[in-house]
C-alpha cells in the first residue's frame, strides 16, 4: 500500500505534516484526538476543513480494527473480540472488567512464529506484524463498541511483542500521549516468551512498564519442550537479562507460569522455581493452563493448583493465582482466530 498509516503517526510527526501543507499548528492536534478516538474514516473529522480531509486522503490511510465476530461471557462480563483487518486477517482481542475498570489483552501480530507447544496463537505461524496504528485500533474500537473508557493494557494477545519491537515501542508512545488516549504506562504490560535481546532493548526505553515473562518451566528440559524458544536462549541467559533489567529500570518483573498437569506441577518443580527465582524483585502468576485440541496437555484440579502456589509462597516467593475469565467463550488468545480460518477452508 502506497499511503502512509497515519493512524501510527507521532504526535510530533503530524505536525511536520500540518507544516509542510503550510496550516495552522492547531490542524495537529486536532488530527490526533480523532484518531485516537479511533475514526475509521477521515469524514469523521468533523471539525476539519473538508479540503483538507481531501488532502490526507491522498497520502494517508486510518487503518481499523472492524469487528468480525463478538462473544460475551454469560459469567464475567469478558467480550472477546475478532478483529479484521484491512488486508482481511484476522485478530483477537480480550476485554476484561475489573473493580478499578476496563483491562484490554491486545495482540501485536497476526499469528505468531514462537512455536511454544501449549498456546494456540502460533498454530497457523506468523502471518505478519501489526502497526502500532493496528494495536491502538483494537482498543479504541473496544471502546467504540461498549461505549467505555479502557485504563488498563496487557499485550500479552496473539504474537511475540519482542518480534516486532520498534512497533511496539511507537504504540507505546502513542497509548500514553496525554493528547490522547493518555493510557499511563504504569497500566500496561509487556510480556515476552524469553527474547533475551529485545529485553535489552527495551530496558533502553526504561518505560515505567510491567515487564511480564513467559517462564512456564523451571529447567531448561521443561521448558525446551514446551518452549522453542529456550533452545536459543536458555533460562540462564534468560534470567540474567531479567536481573539486569531491573537493575536498569527499577521495575518489579512478573514471571508467567501455566501450570500443566504433570508437566510442571510438582514440588520438586516448585522448588527449582523457587530457587531460580530467589532474591529476585518480582511476581509469580500462575495460570491454569488452558486445553488445546492440538495437544494432550491438561489444566490440573483447582486444589493442585492451590497447593504449587502455597508451596512458592512457603518458599519466599510472591505467588499468587491468576482470575480465571471469560471461561466459557475460550477467552485465551488464538482459538477465535483458528476457528475462523478452518471455517474458511
Amino acid at each position: 500500500m502506497s499511503k502512509i498509516d497515519i493512524r501510527s503517526l507521532k504526535f510530533d510527526e503530524l505536525q511536520q505534516i500540518v507544516k509542510d501543507l503550510g496550516l495552522p499548528a492547531f490542524r495537529a492536534g486536532q488530527i490526533f484526538k480523532w484518531l485516537q478516538l479511533g475514526v475509521e474514516s477521515f469524514d469523521e473529522m468533523t471539525d476539519i476543513p473538508i479540503k483538507l480531509r481531501e488532502k490526507l486522503q491522498e497520502g494517508y490511510y486510518i487503518v481499523t480494527a472492524k469487528i468480525k465476530k463478538r462473544l460475551e461471557s454469560s459469567i464475567d462480563d469478558t467480550v472477546k473480540y475478532l478483529y479484521e483487518m484491512y488486508d482481511g486477517e484476522l485478530v483477537e482481542s480480550v476485554l476484561m472488567k475489573y473493580n478499578h475498570g476496563y483491562s484490554i489483552c491486545i495482540s501485536t501480530q497476526i499469528g505468531c512464529r514462537m512455536g511454544c507447544r501449549f498456546c494456540a496463537s502460533g498454530l497457523l505461524g506468523l502471518s505478519r506484524n501489526l502497526s502500532a496504528g493496528e494495536m491502538l485500533a483494537q482498543i479504541t474500537a473496544a471502546q467504540r463498541d461498549r461505549g467505555i473508557r479502557i485504563s488498563n493494557v496487557v499485550l500479552m494477545g496473539m504474537g511475540e511483542p519482542m518480534d516486532n519491537l520498534d512497533e511496539v515501542v511507537r504504540f507505546l508512545e502513542l497509548v500514553s500521549d496525554e493528547r490522547g488516549l493518555n493510557i499511563g504506562l504504569r497500566h500496561i504490560s509487556v510480556s515476552t516468551s524469553g527474547v533475551v535481546p529485545g529485553i535489552y532493548k527495551l530496558s533502553e526505553y526504561n518505560f515505567p512498564i510491567t515487564l511480564s515473562i513467559s517462564l512456564h518451566a523451571p529447567n531448561d528440559k521443561i521448558r525446551s519442550e514446551i518452549m522453542r524458544v529456550n533452545r536459543k536462549w536458555n533460562i540462564v541467559e534468560l534470567i540474567k537479562a531479567c536481573k539486569d533489567y531491573i537493575k536498569a529500570t527499577g521495575r518489579r518483573i512478573s514471571f508467567e507460569y501455566a501450570v500443566i498437569s504433570g508437566v510442571n506441577d510438582s514440588d520438586e518443580a516448585a522448588k527449582e522455581l523457587a530457587g531460580l527465582l530467589k532474591g529476585m524483585l518480582c511476581h509469580v502468576n500462575l495460570i491454569p493452563a488452558n486445553p488445546v485440541k492440538e495437544n494432550t496437555y491438561k489444566k490440573p484440579d483447582r486444589k493442585k493448583i492451590e497447593h504449587f502456589c502455597k508451596k512458592l509462597c512457603d518458599l519466599g516467593l510472591n505467588a499468587t493465582i491468576r482470575r480465571t475469565l471469560g471461561s466459557d467463550i475460550d477467552a485465551s488468545c488464538g482459538q477465535l482466530r483458528r476457528k475462523a480460518k478452518e471455517e474458511q477452508l
